[in-house]
């Protein structure tokens, strides 16, 4: 930008050194003062140890190197890379398994010195197969002996007790009525006919007569404490368990 000012003052005239004569018929023309371009050096800037980063006419996109060179990570993967794995001698490396003798294994049956100290060897509680116990469920019943069907019996009006009032039932009398047509059954000292009952038991007749003519409350709670009872046999109860009279 200097010089170009520079040579625009020298193409209009100022500044050669020419000294002209004034005539004595033309008056003088006082001259401007014609400002002078004064060049002086770069004042040094403090040095705070700062600086500004300003960016590059090239643009490069090229990331920085992480880890740094002079950065912790990066010296102590070059030490560790310098050193040597310690190579194990056969001694010290851990014995391959035994080879089990699957062929001829039998279950319970110990085959040689290895099958005791082999992990593959079976445990003893599985040598022998558990015992299944056998488990009562539910039997097939005739047509018309639903749930149902016994719900809508007690709606019927029917007579399911056998008796006009309720009774003051004493184990004596409990006892006489224990037949396919004639079955009382005491539950949690209530007392239940439970003749009509009986095609209507989902786990059978042959089940329900073990209770027939006695205290059945024991069994009933051990099979389906969580029946309730009361509402099942409520059409069907003929009284209260009483001790017997002395």
């Amino acid at each position: 930008m200097a010089s170009y000012l520079r040579a625009w003052l020298y193409g209009q005239g100022v500044g050669e050194d020419v000294v002209s004569t004034p005539s004595p018929d033309v008056p003088s023309i006082a001259t401007p003062d014609v400002p002078s371009i004064v060049e002086s050096a770069p004042q040094e800037e403090d040095d705070d140890g700062t600086e500004t980063v300003h960016g590059n006419d090239d643009d490069d996109d090229t990331p920085p190197m992480f880890p740094a060179l002079n950065s912790a990570q990066r010296a102590s993967s070059t030490l560790q890379a310098n050193v040597v794995p310690r190579i194990l001698s056969d001694a010290q490396r851990m014995p391959p398994p035994p080879i089990p003798s699957l062929a001829a294994r039998r279950p319970g049956v110990s085959v040689g010195s290895q099958s005791t100290t082999s992990a593959l060897a079976p445990p003893p509680t599985t040598t022998k197969p558990p015992p299944q116990l056998a488990r009562k469920g539910k039997v097939a019943l005739a047509p018309g002996h639903g749930p149902l069907d016994w719900a809508n019996l007690k709606k019927s009006g029917q007579d399911l007790r056998g008796t006009d009032t309720l009774l003051r039932v004493t184990p004596s009398m409990l006892k006489e009525h224990r037949t396919r047509d004639d079955a009382w059954t005491c539950i949690n000292g209530k007392v239940y006919n439970i003749t009509h009952y009986l095609p209507y038991h989902p786990g059978g007749e042959k089940e329900l007569m073990r209770a027939a003519g006695r205290d059945g409350s024991k069994l009933f709670a051990y099979t389906h404490a969580w029946v309730n009872i009361e509402y099942m046999l409520d059409g069907c109860l003929v009284g209260f368990m009483v001790a017997e009279s002395s």
